[in-house]
């Protein structure tokens, strides 16, 4: 017997009927094919993490094509002040 792999959404779909209560998990297990322990299971896991979709996440890294770009930026403006600042020296 193989073991089945739930996608994420799945699980979310089961967890959340689960905790509205309108069915008992044996009533839900019968209904999506799933053992009743893996559903507490999974409703167990997803109260643990709850607190998670309420926290900032952090900021997405930038691409190495954007800090490069950022660099680039930051060493041309380096070197337009210089050149400024010579210019004026000379004059």
């Amino acid at each position: 017997m193989t073991r089945r792999k739930f996608t994420a959404k799945f699980k979310t779909k089961v967890v959340l009927e689960a905790l509205k209560e309108r069915e008992t998990t044996n009533e839900l297990s019968q209904r999506y094919d799933v053992a009743p322990q893996q559903i507490t299971s999974w409703k167990r896991e997803f109260l643990q993490n709850a607190e998670g979709v309420f926290t900032k996440a952090p900021k997405s890294k930038k691409s190495e094509a954007e800090e490069k770009e950022e660099r680039l930026l930051r060493t041309i403006g380096q070197q337009k002040v210089e050149i400024d600042f010579l210019k004026k020296a000379l004059s």
